[in-house]
């Protein structure tokens, strides 16, 4: 009896550190169906913004298989703000080396990668920003990206 309570504290401790580390304020990804990603699929995300006042960085996460064809990922990224306001960002993502050899973290033939879309910026007012996703590569159909995400984190 006694172990199982040292082992209930002890993982209690961990998640309040964990919790504690944690600067996110938003994250969500979308699942590509069949991993094709047509050139007219929008992936459209809103994200709730409530401080104006400390710097955030965004997150662009990807995840393809060893089907992907090319070494690299073009994305159209286009943010409107809340008082109508829009960019529009084209944003490459190398997904491998120079020499072929697949860039981010994974098993079984899915890969995780990460960017760091924008660093420090400061959300100008609150509200619902909306994040529209396209892909920019040549393909009308593009194989091998299973799922598109964003993560938004107040910079520590």
């Amino acid at each position: 009896m006694r172990r199982s309570s040292n082992i209930g504290g002890l993982f209690l401790l961990l998640m309040l550190f964990i919790g504690c580390k944690y600067k996110g304020i938003y994250e969500q990804s979308f699942d590509i169906p069949q991993g094709e990603w047509g050139k007219g699929r929008i992936v459209r995300l809103d994200i709730p913004v409530t401080d104006t006042i400390n710097g955030h960085n965004i997150f662009i996460e990807i995840r393809n298989t060893n089907d992907y064809p090319y070494s690299n990922l073009f994305l159209f990224i286009t943010t409107y703000s809340p008082n109508g306001a829009n960019k529009r960002d084209t944003v490459e993502i190398p997904l491998a080396d120079e020499k072929g050899k697949w860039l981010g973290r994974g098993l079984g033939g899915i890969l995780s990668n990460e960017i760091n879309f924008k660093h420090n910026v400061r959300f100008p007012v609150s509200g619902n920003y909306k994040i529209e996703v396209v892909q920019g590569m040549r393909d009308e159909v593009l194989k091998g990206i299973m799922d598109v995400g964003i993560r938004v984190e107040r910079v520590k």
